[in-house]
């Protein structure tokens, strides 16, 4: 079954590539860089308006030459060109153009979840916080109503513009639901997605979005609600979120990815973007096996 959900994932891919009538899109970039992480091909970087895709963030970018990543450090001023693709973006032709002191945000510049208050992270087993929600019907839910199913929660918005962040989660979620709709054995896992910008993921919006997904909302469920607890409930996964105060659309986040017990306990946590649904799959075998 892991073999073939492979195969699967991977012709999906080429037949959108393909079936493209727009194989790619390029964006002229320039800002500084906050981070470089060799391990990852990545560098941080926080930049302007990218018109007609972005406004000003700050995040992390993979970049294909190495030798261009090597070339470049924190506080380097760099231009380059945004490439992004079906299912992924990266920086070519990245050019070191100046250098300034990296600067620390003052406080009132952006608003961030409590993880960085010392919020004390879950740990497998530790029971899930029974945080209420609303779901893409607009009506009350808590967590717990969850309890009797394992639960793969994920975080997302609807606006991330970037193909291998939220809009890598919503693929993964997708090719999971296919999973679960011809494996009998996986009948009782329930897909969790919640957004944390609920001032534009209201639940209409989350309901379009779920369409658009082609969503089996008896499968999988999507939550909005009070912006505070939601970034209270994220932040004990360990999601991060920063918001620009003068621009709602600026949003810098990390990503998180969960495992949850039928009896609502934490299984695991996967951090970023590089767990496949394979993993997941793998991770429910003694949950199948259980049913």
């Amino acid at each position: 079954m892991q073999r073939r959900g492979f195969l699967v994932i991977v012709l999906s891919a080429l037949l959108a590539a393909c079936g493209s009538r727009s194989p790619s899109r390029t964006y002229a970039v320039e800002g500084q860089v906050i981070a470089v992480t060799p391990d990852r091909s990545e560098a941080t970087v926080k930049h302007g308006e990218i018109k007609g895709l972005m406004p000003a963030m700050t995040m992390p970018y993979k970049i294909k030459e190495k030798t261009e990543l090597a070339a470049i450090k924190p506080g380097d001023i760099i231009d380059a060109t945004l490439t992004i693709v079906e299912n992924d973006a990266y920086l070519t032709k990245v050019r070191r153009i100046g250098e300034a002191p990296v600067e620390q945000a003052p406080p009132e510049t952006t608003v961030a979840t409590a993880a960085s208050a010392g919020v004390e992270l879950l740990k497998p087993g530790d029971a899930v916080p029974d945080s209420t929600f609303v779901d893409q019907d607009g009506r009350k839910r808590k967590f717990s109503a969850f309890r009797g199913s394992t639960v793969i929660l994920t975080f997302i918005y609807t606006k991330c513009p970037i193909p291998t962040f939220c809009p890598m989660m919503d693929r993964h979620f997708v090719t999971l639901q296919e999973h679960f709709r011809d494996d009998p054995a996986l009948r009782k896992v329930h897909l969790v997605t919640v957004s944390f910008d609920p001032l534009t993921d209201t639940p209409p919006v989350l309901k379009a979005h779920a369409r658009e997904l082609k969503a089996d909302l008896t499968r999988w469920t999507f939550l909005t609600g009070d912006r505070d607890d939601i970034d209270k409930f994220a932040s004990r996964f360990g999601m991060t979120v920063a918001r620009a105060p003068n621009d709602a659309r600026d949003i810098t986040h990390n990503l998180r990815t969960a495992v949850i017990s039928p009896e609502g306990t934490l299984r695991k946590i996967y951090t970023g973007n590089e767990w496949t649904p394979a993993d997941i799959l793998e991770d429910l075998k003694p949950t199948a096996n259980a049913n």
